[in-house]
């Protein structure tokens, strides 16, 4: 379940949201409590727009954001693929796993989907695909330090206005993938696989240490 609460159709409908109503009713239908009765389209639980709902200015922002998409000049092919490095490179399955499906839905073949997580040894990305997810590596995982050679590669390619686009995008949607794991949203409702395992029985307090060395 998400950390937070959700707010049900009962009260965004109590509280004359008309924007949240508006979104419960496209993604869910209108006669479903998406709070109650879960599930969108993409098989998404779709708890992101009921825990979002919780704040009307932080609900209107997001979804304000995401029109973007309609403006942009940048390849929207290219657009996918850093959303999707972005969501495979911070951890979220939820990011990462819708945006697989946007690029499928552009004719991108399956091989290359999958070949994202591991663009490095890929021979399936020519070199402007190599330099967007290359910059999004430098993005996501050294937090915006960016070689002068990897930006050189974009500017061979794309407008200034592009690279501009496409650093927003890939930023906004770590972002996302971040909120969607602090609050365990949608597909990142998960434990944290990193916990101990438990010693066999009758392994006592032992010093590993004593024992590798021969102490």
């Amino acid at each position: 379940m998400p950390r937070l609460r959700q707010v049900s159709r009962a009260e965004a409908a109590e509280r004359e949201d008309k924007l949240v109503l508006f979104f419960y009713d496209r993604l869910f239908g209108e006669d479903r409590d998406p709070a109650a009765g879960p599930g969108t389209a993409t098989g998404s639980p779709g708890n992101w727009w009921s825990v979002f709902a919780l704040d009307h200015a932080v609900f209107k922002h997001c979804v304000q954001g995401f029109n973007v998409y309609r403006n942009v000049t940048l390849d929207p092919v290219l657009r996918e693929l850093g959303q999707i490095r972005a969501g495979w490179a911070r951890g979220s399955q939820f990011v990462y796993s819708q945006h697989c499906k946007q690029i499928r839905a552009l004719g991108v073949p399956e091989e290359k989907i999958q070949a994202v997580a591991s663009w490095e040894v890929s021979q399936l990305f020519d070199p402007l695909e190599r330099a967007v997810l290359a910059y999004t590596d430098a993005l996501v995982l050294n937090g915006g330090r960016v070689h002068d050679g990897v930006f050189a590669a974009l500017k061979e390619h794309l407008a200034d206005e592009q690279i501009l686009e496409l650093t927003y995008v890939v930023c906004l949607y770590e972002m996302h993938a971040t909120m969607a794991r602090a609050l365990r949203l949608e597909f990142d409702d998960r434990d944290d696989p990193i916990v101990e395992v438990p010693a066999p029985e009758g392994y006592g307090a032992r010093d590993i240490a004593d024992e590798i060395t021969g102490g």
